[in-house]
């Protein structure tokens, strides 16, 4: 069977062939690679037959056509469905249907942008819904266009914690260009789900949280048909499809059967034949209305704040005003916070742009994944909350960096010097974490003008930029007119006798100066760097330091594993002849103190710095 159908003249049995033309290209994807997920993706197949035929709005020869509706595949290892849904729309051919895992191709195990189809790289669970919020979060407040953001989620990630965040914010939002579509199908990947087939139980959930549901039979193409009806209707809140579904559907050997989750089916052909043999149905998928996003604000002169030498001030003040100028510079510049707005001071640029400034709450994978979203609209976002609670949102993190995806992360309250709140509120594993995000970028400043101009550098940066920021106030060390580009670093001291040279970065810089004061004073010169750039290191400086004085001590507060050390370390993994290098870090498990206590307790103060450079030039001169 070969035809093009438009979306005004599909009836439901031509809608009833596309479902099994759905199953039949997921069965066949998978049979040529070997592997995959086509239990998974026959089960939503009715459901995506329906929307692709008559309530997607899109226009697949311009994806970035502002008015297109968003398709989220929460469900990534269902992406079999996805390509068939696409093949259908004559957006693939069957060639690259059948290159389906295979090396190169674009049609991966779990869908990323590089198709461009796809807005961001799903398969870890729990992420489609989160990132859709941000998604319609943009179109309502920002975009002010009437596109719809569609989530497929499988009824296994409904055990995860963050479509639970999700869920409550798009209700509390109201956000009604939301659409949740949960495929129920019984079967997770070792057995049955905590809910199996009661759908009732995460209509009630869903519910409590502001939610208009529809509870259907996922495979009844006309209760499918209405229930997108019906959920397209309703204005003032988010609304929830949630569909009963057989894993496998349509094929005796494997329909509702466990073990069967992630393998292709045991006889392709003969489930193809089952399934009535292969259709060439092409769907002509309505395309959307004209639409023109709103103009962002802004009057495109960037001026950034300006601190004297000498002054006392905390980075995160300076990065608040920084984000401020920078939003009235630019108007795709947005701020998230997660309740902590008057710590990390991104109130500055709540009270300046209120109309670009987002309340994430304590919900920090939210927050994460509503940058995402975002971003995927356009704009630059700083996501923003203490150092040590952005842990909770690494997943998101990562998958955004398969995404691709361009959002800016700033953590305030790092290392110990936060004093009395104790360790529950230090941020000493950042470093490490955005240090392991793939092509990303990692900065530290250690005052108020450096921290200035690196927030205006990450903004035009790519990938996942992290911005760290102190607690509490240190002097201004350099002008205003001083640049700082991603990747270097500066020598704030530096002698032809120098003995060592300490690295710091942040907070610690100041110590190294501390320290070196002390010790010339004893007649002892060190060279001290300023490694704001943690990623990018800047390898050069660190290699000449290393040529001339044969030791780099690294002062850094956080934890010794994967921070400033480490950074410093990978200068030298090249095979080039690697230096003496000590590292003092955060090696104690910091209580209550003040902050000057926490340093001396950590070993990272001025003072124990300097004793330990000269403990370390008596063993030089003992050897």
């Amino acid at each position: 069977m070969s035809k093009t159908v438009s979306a005004e003249l599909t009836d439901n049995a031509e809608l009833t062939e596309l479902g099994k033309q759905l199953r039949v290209d997921a069965v066949r994807a998978a049979g040529a690679a070997g592997s995959g997920h086509p239990t998974s993706s026959m089960s939503a197949a009715d459901l995506a037959a329906v929307l692709l035929a008559r309530y997607l709005r899109y226009d697949f020869g311009r994806p970035d056509d502002p008015g297109n509706d968003h398709f989220i595949l929460s469900k990534g290892h269902a992406s079999p469905l996805l390509y068939a849904m696409y093949l259908a729309a004559g957006a693939i051919d069957d060639e690259e249907l059948l290159t389906f895992r295979k090396k190169g191709s674009r049609l991966e195990g779990h869908p990323t942008p590089r198709l461009p189809w796809v807005d961001v790289a799903t398969g870890s669970l729990g992420q489609g819904l989160p990132i859709g919020v941000g998604v319609a979060l943009a179109g309502k407040h920002l975009d002010r266009v009437p596109y719809r953001v569609w989530v497929l989620s499988g009824d296994s990630e409904m055990a995860e914690g963050s479509v639970w965040e999700a869920a409550e914010h798009a209700g509390f939002e109201h956000l009604d260009n939301l659409t949740l579509i949960v495929d129920v199908n019984r079967l997770g990947q070792r057995g049955p789900t905590r809910h199996q087939r009661d759908l009732d139980a995460y209509a009630r959930r869903l519910r409590a949280f502001g939610w208009h549901t529809v509870e259907v039979d996922g495979h009844d193409i006309e209760a499918v048909d209405a229930a997108y009806r019906e959920v397209c209707a309703v204005t003032g809140r988010p609304t929830a499809i949630i569909a009963g579904t057989r894993k496998g559907s349509g094929v005796a050997a494997v329909e509702d059967r466990e073990g069967m989750h992630g393998k292709p089916l045991p006889d392709a052909d003969e489930a193809i034949e089952e399934l009535g043999g292969r259709r060439s149905i092409r769907i002509d998928v309505r395309k959307p209305d004209k639409a023109r996003t709103a103009a962002p604000a802004g009057n495109g002169s960037l001026d950034l704040p300006r601190y004297r030498l000498g002054d006392e001030v905390a980075t995160r003040n300076a990065f608040g005003e920084a984000v401020t100028a920078l939003g009235s510079a630019r108007g795709d510049v947005v701020v998230l916070d997660g309740e902590v707005g008057d710590s990390t001071r991104a109130e500055f640029f709540a009270k300046e742009h209120p109309g670009r400034y987002f309340e994430c709450y304590i919900a920090e994978q939210q927050l994460a994944a509503a940058a995402v979203g975002m971003q995927v609209r356009g704009y630059t976002p700083f996501a923003c909350s203490f150092a040590s609670f952005l842990t909770r949102a690494h997943d998101f993190f990562r998958m955004a960096a398969i995404s691709g995806a361009d959002l800016n992360v700033v953590g305030s309250h790092v290392g110990v010097a936060i004093g009395q709140d104790g360790p529950s509120q230090m941020g000493l594993e950042d470093l490490a974490m955005f240090r392991a995000v793939h092509a990303s970028t990692v900065l530290y400043p250690s005052d108020a003008n450096q921290t200035a101009k690196l927030v205006a550098a990450m903004a035009g940066a790519q990938g996942i930029r992290y911005l760290r920021t102190n607690r509490g106030e240190s002097p201004v060390i350099y002008g205003p007119d001083e640049e700082f580009p991603i990747g270097g670093s500066k020598v704030l001291r530096s002698a032809a006798d120098d003995a060592v040279t300490l690295v710091g970065a942040g907070q610690t810089v100041h110590e190294c100066l501390r320290a070196a004061d002390i010790l010339a004073a004893e007649g002892i010169a060190v060279r001290v760097i300023d490694l704001y750039s943690v990623k990018p290191v800047d390898a050069g400086t660190l290699r000449t330091a290393a040529d001339q004085t044969g030791c780099l001590v690294t002062v850094e507060d956080h934890h010794p594993e994967g921070g400033l050390g480490d950074a410093v370390a990978e200068a030298f993994a090249d095979g080039r002849p690697v230096p003496r290098l000590v590292r003092l870090a955060v090696t104690n498990m910091p209580g209550s103190a003040t902050p000057q206590e926490q340093l001396e307790a950590a070993g990272i103060d001025g003072e124990t710095v300097a004793a330990a450079i000269r403990l370390l030039l008596e063993e030089a001169v003992v050897r």
